[in-house]
């Protein structure tokens, strides 16, 4: 009960204040016993755990940075490898391919390894680009679309020795519109088709990578015309057609009458 300045307690009034400041210090102290209790009993566990809690992220900071390093470092010797191929010096960028190949299964081994492979072609040494387009090939820990790029590389290499039905087995899964490599491999099996003697099936197949605009033009122009020889039209747009083919000068070519 509120008191109004110069009013005096009662008896009663005093006697509850009292209790209520009793109970308050009471319920303290039993409030810092269970603290206490608590602390003893699970305090050390506690502690335990966050310094392991702390340990762990410390050392996800650590490894993270050291992934980022590592990966600038591979990235850059990609970079440096690349510049002596251009340049054409290839033997000595082969020689700095080798330590990211030897460090095992990562996103700049497999690139390593395909541009020793190029490395191997342009050597002339078709048996041994066929040897690690293969392996990348068959690596389940590279990523799908390097395997299947992977795949498409080996049997172009590797053409001639191979049977027209083990060409379409390998690569008629990729050979399909909508496929990132639709236009390579579509065209290898088509060739493998006409070495079948399977004009159609080639024709057909030709005519739908010539009309795939996803598909890079050179690769395009070439099925068109490989199409059009097999009797398939694969001329969707003739005005369009003649604009990609204008001369220099943006004037088309005179169309025959």
């Amino acid at each position: 009960m509120a008191l109004t300045p110069g009013s005096k307690q009662t008896p009663e009034e005093k006697k509850s204040a009292q209790e209520d400041v009793l109970l308050r210090e009471v319920d303290d102290a039993v409030r810092q016993d269970q603290y206490a209790d608590f602390a003893k009993r699970f305090g050390r566990p506690l502690i335990g755990a966050v310094v392991l809690g702390l340990v762990a992220f410390g050392g996800y900071l650590y490894w993270d940075s050291r992934q980022e390093a590592a990966m600038e470092q591979d990235s850059e010797t990609l970079v440096s490898a690349l510049d002596q191929i251009e340049s054409g010096n290839l033997a000595t960028g082969s020689e700095i391919l080798d330590p990211l190949i030897a460090e095992g299964a990562n996103g700049a081994t497999n690139f390593a390894r395909m541009l020793k492979a190029g490395i191997a072609m342009e050597q002339d040494r078709p048996a041994d680009a066929v040897a690690i387009y293969s392996e990348i090939a068959g690596d389940s820990s590279a990523p799908q679309a390097l395997r299947d790029l992977a795949s498409i590389r080996e049997v172009a290499t590797n053409y001639d020795s191979l049977e027209p039905e083990d060409v379409i087995a390998r690569l008629k899964p990729l050979a399909v519109p909508g496929k990132p490599y639709f236009g390579s491999a579509g065209e290898l099996v088509a060739m493998a088709y006409l070495d079948q003697g399977k004009r159609s099936e080639a024709g057909t197949l030709l005519g739908e990578i010539a009309k795939d605009e996803t598909v890079p033009e050179v690769l395009r122009s070439r099925a068109r015309q490989l199409a059009g020889l097999l009797g398939v039209d694969a001329i969707e747009d003739v005005d369009k057609l003649l604009e990609e083919i204008s001369e220099p000068n943006g004037v088309p070519p005179p169309v025959a009458q």
